[in-house]
């Protein structure tokens, strides 16, 4: 019997164990790494399906309508229902007039707007610009607006262009955040400063003496 026999077998054993194991740690790192980019790219894949493309033909189809909404309430002095289209923080700016901010403030200037006995309103957009991310939405437009002089109480015609921002809410519908037009008549003229009555002093004659 070769003494050296059973050294030279533990060595081939502790080579094939030593084998086993490198392979062994590296079947493992690569499942590990094939294991974290699987979830990596289904995690991207499922991304990519949830992220639905902006429709900007539907979305600007949807906020026109709800333009065409407030001028119908506008015209049937639904005041209500005008406040109901605009968002809680909104803003309405008017020449002439000091910034209507939030419901309340928006609300008591429709109901006195609508209130006029001559008032009528008419608009339409005739841009309308969607925002790539899909929840904002600018319009612009002409208006045609007829309220009543408030010195001779007879119907003044104004004219103008506007422009609304409008914002998605959380459940999918449209609300105007802002809201501003502009005048295209120019304000009347200051009334001419009345002119001072010019009082002519006549001096008394004088009395001639009697001869």
């Amino acid at each position: 019997m070769n003494v050296l026999e059973p050294w030279r077998s533990s060595r081939r054993k502790s080579r094939r164990e030593l084998a086993f194991r490198a392979v062994f740690r590296h079947a493992s790192f690569n499942m590990r790494t094939t294991g974290i980019l699987t979830v990596g790219a289904l995690a991207v894949m499922l991304s990519a399906c949830g992220s639905e493309p902006v429709n900007k033909v539907a979305i600007e189809k949807s906020v026109t309508d709800v333009e065409k909404g407030i001028l119908k309430a506008f015209n049937s002095k639904d005041t209500a229902g005008v406040a109901a289209s605009y968002t809680a923080d909104a803003i309405i700016m008017t020449p002439g007039a000091a910034p209507m901010k939030g419901t309340d403030a928006i609300t008591a200037g429709l109901k006195e707007l609508v209130a006029d006995p001559n008032f009528k309103l008419d608009f339409a957009s005739d841009r309308v610009e969607v925002a790539d991310s899909g929840d904002l939405v600018a319009t612009h437009g002409a208006y045609t607006l007829i309220v009543s002089d408030p010195v001779t109480k007879q119907p003044i015609n104004d004219k103008g262009s506007y422009v609304t921002v409008f914002r998605k809410q959380k459940d999918g519908a449209w609300k105007a955040v802002l809201d501003i037009n502009t005048s295209e008549v120019p304000p009347p003229a200051p009334p001419a400063p009345k002119a001072a009555a010019k009082q002519k002093k006549v001096a008394p004659k004088a009395k001639g003496k009697k001869r």
